[in-house]
């Protein structure tokens, strides 16, 4: 166990060691701030490399936090080219470990720390006394051992990707799915490296967003060597078009890019869509998967499925956090605050107004949560979102409240602030209402957004 007396000397701990955690680390080695991050995989970027065989459709521009640069500059380390794109693992290989291993950073890394329990010590949740003025108590399982490690603030960066949506329409996970894990897959699947699992089978995607597109199309391009391969898009959409997106129009021209393909293969004819099929049913049928629920409104039942793809998004795990005070909204689960900005029944994608600490604040002082489990189950995250969020928490916390208030966001037209997109990475499959036009502060791209008070285009 870590004793520590005083609680000006304890670090902020940071949860999670992807890009938003690590950004987090960054600002707070600039500060003089002591800190700690607990990574619950083998390496920084961990849940990164599961998906790091996908390009991303964001350039390197928009990836690396500013803090975080300096820092990796001052020790010779040299860019990737701004306007390319890096895959995955890209960004985990050229930018999370040089930075990880900056000897500032590294020493207060602790890997495979999968953090269980968070609590203020001494207090469960019900008891107020004097919690504000005790450390938190982060319980961390690390080699099989349990650590009680002691922090005066706690910034929450371990993400959602741990943490997928089930198949069902109604958001409930069954036994008969879980029983089925072997044939379904969460995210984006290699195609390319498991072959030999998707060839000449017949495989349903479940997903409107781009993280299905992805998988789609890998898939169509297994068909072309492997014709016997069976390809059917399950979506909630009321109408296929609602899926491509701004296409030339998009300030990211990757991202404008896939929508233009996927609306190709759909034309093409050689998958199979089904929408709107809302699933509530999925059971094995001896080496098969059956899916049962209602097409267009009319019972149906899809047979004879090999592998199913899910790619419906993911959803906040808070389960480890039971015995703080943190306030989530009902539907969305993000922070109360800014669940009005990023409901997807409200907005489309990447209408989300910039933020900060303000509005990232819990009843728990001292405690947020960032980057994209800060967004609950809503699709809008953009990772310099993240950026901003911990830069004006970090301000903050160090006692730069005028720095905390002012959020400087860079990002493309069609990123936050914009109404011109059906989806920036929209995986929930939900339908949102669309609006046209340009982005609020009618700026070209890029968009430098300087906000105070919360107003927009102040």
């Amino acid at each position: 166990m870590m004793v520590q007396k005083e609680k000006s000397t304890l670090p902020v701990a940071i949860i999670g060691g992807g890009p938003v955690g690590l950004a987090a680390a960054a600002h707070l080695l600039k500060k003089g701030e002591k800190f700690i991050v607990l990574e619950a995989g083998d390496s920084v970027g961990s849940n990164m490399l599961e998906w790091g065989h996908v390009r991303m459709f964001s350039p390197w521009q928009y990836n690396i936090d500013k803090a975080a640069k300096e820092l990796l500059e001052q020790a010779g380390w040299t860019s990737p080219d701004e306007e390319a794109l890096p895959t995955g693992r890209e960004l985990v290989e050229e930018y999370l470990m040089p930075l990880s291993n900056l000897p500032e950073i590294k020493e207060n890394i602790i890997l495979q720390a999968k953090v269980v329990g968070v609590a203020k010590k001494a207090h469960d949740k019900l008891k107020t006394g004097k919690r504000d003025d005790v450390p938190f108590q982060l319980y961390v399982e690390v080699n099989s051992d349990t650590k009680v490690i002691e922090a005066k603030a706690v910034i929450d960066s371990s993400g959602t990707w741990t943490n997928p949506n089930p198949i069902l329409s109604n958001g409930i996970w069954t036994n008969a799915e879980k029983d089925l894990h072997n044939q379904i897959h969460y995210g984006i699947p290699n195609v390319e490296q498991l072959e030999n699992r998707y060839q000449n089978k017949s495989t349903v995607v479940i997903g409107s967003g781009h993280s299905a597109i992805n998988a789609l199309l890998d898939l169509a391009t297994l068909q072309q060597r492997y014709t016997d391969t069976k390809i059917y898009w399950v979506l909630r959409k009321k109408h296929i078009n609602e899926v491509y997106g701004g296409q030339e129009n998009d300030g990211l021209a990757a991202r404008g890019e896939l929508g233009i393909r996927i609306q190709e293969l759909v034309e093409s004819g050689r998958i199979n869509i089904l929408t709107p099929f809302h699933i509530n049913g999925v059971s094995p049928t001896k080496d098969k998967i059956t899916l049962v629920g209602e097409l267009n409104g009319e019972e149906f039942r899809l047979d004879n499925i090999d592998e199913i793809v899910v790619s419906t998004g993911f959803r906040p795990d808070t389960s480890f956090l039971n015995e703080l005070r943190i306030n989530l909204d009902s539907a969305v689960e993000s922070i109360e605050a800014l669940a009005p900005l990023i409901d997807p029944n409200i907005h489309s994608c990447g209408t989300v107004r910039p933020h900060g600490e303000q509005e990232l604040r819990h009843p728990e002082k001292n405690f947020y949560i960032v980057g994209m489990k800060s967004y609950g189950r809503a699709p809008t995250f953009l990772m310099a979102t993240g950026y901003e969020q911990v830069r004006s928490v970090v301000a903050y916390l160090t006692g730069d409240i005028e720095g905390a208030k002012e959020v400087q966001l860079e990002l493309p037209e069609t990123g936050v602030c914009s109404v011109n997109l059906t989806s920036n990475s929209c995986d929930s499959d939900m339908s949102a209402t669309e609006t046209q036009g340009s982005s609020c502060c009618g700026s070209p791209v890029p968009v430098k957004l300087v906000i105070k008070n919360n107003s927009c285009c102040e």
